[in-house]
Parts: C-alpha cells; sequence; structure tokens
C-alpha cells in the first residue's frame, strides 16, 4: 500500500489547467458552463459546486477576457475527444469528466450535486466502467465526486470512499499484475 494522492496531490476539488491544449475539432463550450459551477478555483476564491460570481448563466464568462489562467488552460474530457458524443457534454451529462495531469490511469468525474446519479445513467456508467475495465491491469480507476461524497469505480466494484474535505490522502492497493485492488482514505 502507498499513497496514491495526498495533500495538494491529484485529487482535490480544485480546477488545474488540462494537460491537452487544444479542443477537438467541432467543438466548444458554448452554453455550457458547468466548469464555472463545480471545481474550486481558488484564484477567483470560488468554492466548489457553486456558481461563480463571473459566470452570466446562458451566455458565458462575465470576465472572459481576463479570466484567470486556471480557466483559460482548463478542457474537459468532453471537449478534447472527439469520440464522446453530445450526450456527454457536461450541461447535458450533469458532470465534468476529466483526466487527472499526474497520474494518467485515473480519470474523475464532478457531479452536479443537484443531479447526483448522472453518471450512473445510461451510456455513462457503461462507459466508465468499461473504460476501467479495459485498463485494469495499468492500475486504472475512476473517482467520482458529488459534493464532499468520493466514490471509486474499481474493475470489480464500486467504492464508497466517503464524505471527505479538501485535503486528503488516497491509499491505493495493487494486485500482483498491477491491477488497483482497494482504495481507501
Amino acid at each position: 500500500q502507498s499513497p496514491l494522492f495526498g495533500r495538494g496531490d491529484g485529487l482535490s476539488f480544485e480546477m488545474r489547467s488540462s494537460a491537452s491544449t487544444g479542443a477537438a475539432p467541432g467543438k466548444s463550450c458554448g452554453t455550457c458552463m458547468m466548469c464555472c459551477k463545480l471545481p474550486l478555483i481558488k484564484e477567483l476564491e470560488k468554492p466548489a459546486d457553486r456558481w461563480c460570481r463571473h459566470a452570466v448563466i446562458g451566455k458565458g464568462c462575465g470576465i472572459y477576457e481576463d479570466r484567470p489562467l486556471v480557466c483559460q488552460s482548463f478542457h474537459c474530457q468532453w471537449m478534447l475527444d472527439s469520440r464522446l458524443g453530445p450526450e456527454w457534454k457536461p450541461e447535458k451529462a450533469k458532470f465534468i469528466l476529466y483526466p487527472d495531469r499526474e497520474k494518467e490511469e485515473v480519470f474523475n468525474v464532478a457531479v452536479d450535486p443537484a443531479f447526483p446519479d448522472a453518471w450512473t445513467r445510461p451510456p455513462f456508467f457503461t462507459a466508465i466502467k468499461n473504460w476501467v475495465l479495459e485498463g485494469a491491469e495499468l492500475g486504472r480507476f475512476v473517482t467520482i465526486r458529488i459534493g464532499r461524497r468520493w466514490i471509486a469505480v474499481l474493475p470489480d466494484r464500486i467504492v464508497e470512499l466517503g464524505n471527505v474535505e479538501q485535503d486528503f490522502v488516497l491509499m491505493r492497493e495493487r494486485g500482483p499484475t498491477g491491477k488497483t485492488i482497494e482504495l481507501r482514505i
């Protein structure tokens, strides 16, 4: 067992710049503003799961030209992946899907607390589970954050990690082949 993420490393409520910089052809934020609601944005003193004070619902960012670099450089997976259809757009799906910057085998899902089961609806849960299964030997898993509640999708089960504050350590145990077999806080 070893710490996978600790204070300030990896899993958090905080918005971070995306590793990839460009949107997939034909994709744009448009009226979607879920990244203005779900993540913590320290630069704007915006708490997680609350609308940014600069958000103009249905229009976008009221300080678009002067928004912080973290906002300029964040791209959800729907924006980056041309294979994800319109149902995955965060304003429709009611969650943001994004890869972890430091751990390539980890994907994160930040769910709008007003729609806590959104990630379990078709086609989302099946696709998330398949993605985890396809990368099981790499240690792949997905974390789901719904407010302060954290859940992990492992190859063989769903693990309730519990309600946590912003700073925590996630412990991972791997099996002999590298597969993630246990996670806990």
